[in-house]
């Protein structure tokens, strides 16, 4: 399932707050960023055709919930991105952003850390 940026707007609204109707959703994104209701509801119909959100009646409005995992979207997403930029190894993504975006002394951290629990696991 693909998910646009867009649609990723009102995914993430629903995965920190749901569930919603769809004014509530407008409400947040209209101001957010600054779309119109029709577009907001657009999107909230193409997640509803993918199958990434349900509805659920509630009275004469619908509550709009994920279906789709945070993450289980974010694990494809950055499989899909490693694979397609960098042949699937995480070494070139982290040597990019060295090279191109200093890494903070925090990110280095929590790199080592994360290195090191990796090597006490194999």
């Amino acid at each position: 399932m693909r998910i646009s940026d867009a649609e990723s707007a009102v995914m993430e609204l629903l995965w920190r707050h749901s569930p919603r109707s769809a004014d509530e959703v407008v409400a947040t994104l209209a101001k957010s960023h600054d779309w119109q209701e029709p577009t907001i509801k657009t999107l909230l119909n193409r997640l509803l055709k993918k199958g990434a959100v349900q509805a659920e009646k509630d009275g004469r409005r619908y509550l709009y919930a994920p279906v789709l995992q945070r993450a289980d979207w974010v694990q494809r997403e950055s499989e899909g991105l490693l694979e397609r930029l960098f042949n699937g190894r995480v070494a070139p993504l982290v040597a990019h952003f060295s090279e191109h975006r200093k890494l903070s002394k925090k990110d280095i951290a929590e790199l080592r850390k994360l290195i090191e629990e990796i090597d006490d696991e194999h």
